[in-house]
C-alpha cells in the first residue's frame, strides 16, 4: 500500500490510495501479489500509464523479483458495443453534403425542431467537430452538459432546447479556440457523445455532418446503423457536384445507406419588400433535376431569406415560429422526412452497419 501511494493519478492529481482506487488489500502470496484497482470507466486515458507505474512502483519498493498480477474494476459500467448502441432511437438521419457552406446545419436544426413541433421525440448531435455550430443556432452557447448515472453508467446529459436533446463538441471547447486534433481523437471525441451520452428514447436522430467525406462520416457508419441520409445542396452546379460525391458516398456497396432525399437549399432570394418575386441567384431547380437524375425524392425547396439567417445568428431557429413561410417551409420539410422513413422502413431493411475495414 506504502509503494501504491507513490503513484499518481491523472484523474485525481492524487495518488491511488487517497484517491480510493485500491480495491480492498492488496493480496500477497509468497512473492506473488495481486492487487485490483477500480477506474472511473473503461475508457479511461490514464488507465494503461496508471497500471504500468503502479507495476514500476511495486517493483521499485518491494523488489524486482516479486510478480505482480494488475486487474482493474470500473465504477461505471463498460459501454455497449458496436450495434447495441442507442437501443431506444427507432431512426438515425445523417444530413450531409460533400460541400460547405450549403446549409446543412441549418437544415439539421430546423428540421430537428419542426419534428419536435409534431410530437416526435428527437435528438440532434452537432458531429462537426472542427466547426460546431449549433450551440449557437440554439442560444446555449454557455450550457455546460453534466453527467448523469444511468443503469450503472455515468453518461453525458444532452441539453435540452425547444423540446430538441442537443449534444455539440462546442459545450466542451472553448468557441474561441481552434480545436487542434488528429483525426483519432476527433473520431475518439464523436463515439463518446453518441455512446457515453443519454439519448434516451428517441423517435429521430439527426446528425448534423461536416462537409465532404472523411473520418466523421466513416466513424458514424462504423457505429451507428443509420436509417437515411437527407442531402442538403444549393442549386449552384459546383455544389451540386459535390453533392453527387455525398451521394456516392452512401450509395457505396459497401455503405447501403439509402438517400431519402434532397434539399434544395437558397432554392431563389425573395426580398420582404416584394414578397412574390423571385430571384434565382444560384441557377434554377438544380437540385430537382439532380433528384430526378438521381431518381430520388425532392423533399423540400428553401428560399434564401433574410430571416432565416438572422434567426439562426440570434439562437431561434426558423422553425421555432411556424406562423411564418420559412417556418411552415420547414415543418413542410419534417412532414415529408416522415413520409419517406416510414416507406423505407416498410420497403427496406435495416442498414448494416459498416465493418472496420470497408
Amino acid at each position: 500500500m506504502d509503494a501504491l501511494a507513490t503513484v499518481t493519478y491523472a484523474g485525481t492529481k492524487k495518488n491511488l490510495v487517497e484517491s480510493g482506487m485500491v480495491v480492498d488489500t492488496p493480496a500477497i502470496n509468497g512473492m506473488k501479489v495481486k492487487v485490483v484497482l477500480e477506474f472511473p470507466r473503461d475508457t479511461d486515458p490514464f488507465l494503461k500509464s496508471t497500471v504500468k507505474a503502479a507495476e514500476a512502483a511495486i517493483h521499485y519498493h518491494c523488489g524486482k523479483d516479486v510478480e505482480v498480477e494488475i486487474t482493474t474494476e470500473f465504477k461505471s459500467k463498460p459501454r455497449p458495443e458496436v450495434g447495441k448502441l442507442l437501443p431506444q432511437v427507432k431512426n438515425i438521419i445523417a444530413v450531409s453534403s460533400g460541400k460547405g457552406g450549403v446549409g446543412k446545419s441549418t437544415v439539421s436544426a430546423n428540421l430537428a425542431i419542426a419534428l419536435a413541433r409534431l410530437g416526435y421525440k428527437v435528438g440532434l448531435l452537432d458531429t462537426d467537430i472542427f466547426g460546431p455550430s449549433m450551440p449557437k443556432m440554439f442560444n446555449v452557447e454557455d450550457a455546460r452538459p453534466y453527467a448523469v448515472n444511468v443503469g450503472g453508467r455515468d453518461l453525458i446529459e444532452p441539453v435540452e432546447q425547444y423540446g430538441v436533446k442537443l449534444l455539440s463538441i462546442g459545450f466542451f471547447v472553448s468557441p474561441d479556440t481552434a480545436t487542434l486534433w488528429r483525426g483519432g481523437m476527433a473520431t475518439n471525441a464523436l463515439k463518446q457523445l453518441i455512446a457515453d451520452a443519454d439519448w434516451g428514447e428517441l423517435d429521430y436522430f439527426i446528425l448534423d455532418t461536416p462537409p465532404g467525406t472523411s473520418d466523421i462520416h466513416l466513424t458514424l457508419l462504423q457505429t451507428l446503423s443509420i436509417t437515411g441520409a437527407v442531402i442538403v445542396s444549393t442549386p449552384q452546379q459546383v455544389a451540386l457536384a459535390d453533392a453527387r460525391k455525398g451521394i456516392d458516398m452512401y450509395r457505396n456497396e459497401k455503405v447501403n445507406v439509402p438517400i431519402l432525399g434532397l434539399v434544395e437549399n437558397m432554392a431563389w432570394f425573395t426580398p420582404a419588400e416584394l414578397p412574390e418575386n423571385k430571384y434565382y441567384i444560384f441557377g434554377k431547380e438544380g437540385c430537382k433535376q439532380l433528384a430526378e437524375e438521381m431518381k430520388v425524392p425532392l423533399l423540400a425547396q428553401i428560399p434564401l431569406v433574410q430571416s432565416i439567417c438572422e434567426s439562426g445568428d440570434e439562437g431561434a431557429p426558423a422553425a421555432t415560429k411556424i406562423d411564418t413561410v420559412t417556418g411552415q417551409a420547414f415543418i413542410n420539410l419534417a412532414q415529408a422526412v416522415v413520409t419517406v422513413v416510414n416507406r423505407r422502413n416498410k420497403e427496406l431493411p435495416k442498414t448494416k452497419i459498416v465493418g472496420m475495414k470497408p
